[in-house]
């Protein structure tokens, strides 16, 4: 089976989350339509994560093509997830702890954990508005590694202009 993997990866604080939620299921349709298998991966750190995997879930439910997988990866082993294991597999299709960064110190895990995910990917989608933190970091590391990168905030702001 051929799948397509997509990370993604944004600020904390989303301002404009209707036209992130519109953008994102656009994206996400497309993809869930026209690729045999997608593989979603995941963070839940900040609104941008929570936006997506909402949207994750809306599309696929749509369109119950069961062509997909919803990934979530934690950076290290998080009491959230220990204590409440069985909802978050509820939730996700699956729940990984990343192995590079569940070894490293916790102020660096979160960074080697999305550098893993990008590494894995064929795409990357972002949400970045600022020349700064950890979104825009990993938005940088995809490009230097010439994966293909979509930032809504760019094509959001277009719009606006």
């Amino acid at each position: 089976m051929d799948t397509y993997t997509i990370s993604f990866f944004g600020h904390r604080v989303i301002n404009r989350s209707i036209d992130v939620t519109e953008r994102l299921e656009n994206i996400i349709e497309n993809f869930v339509k026209n690729k045999e298998y997608v593989e979603f991966l995941v963070g839940r750190d900040g609104d941008f994560d929570i936006l997506v995997s909402s949207v994750i879930c809306r599309v696929t439910k749509k369109y119950n093509y069961g062509n997909t997988a919803h990934v979530l990866v934690l950076p290290y082993m998080r009491a959230e997830y220990r204590d409440n294991e069985e909802s978050f597999l509820r939730y996700y299709d699956e729940v990984e702890i990343c192995e590079k960064s569940c070894k490293a110190h916790y102020k660096s895990a979160i960074q080697i954990r999305n550098r893993d995910m990008v590494d894995r990917s064929e795409l990357v989608v972002c949400y970045v508005e600022n020349q700064q933190g950890g979104a825009y970091t990993t938005m940088q590391y995809a490009l230097k590694q010439c994966k293909k990168v979509i930032n809504i905030a760019d094509e959001i702001y277009d719009k606006l202009i």
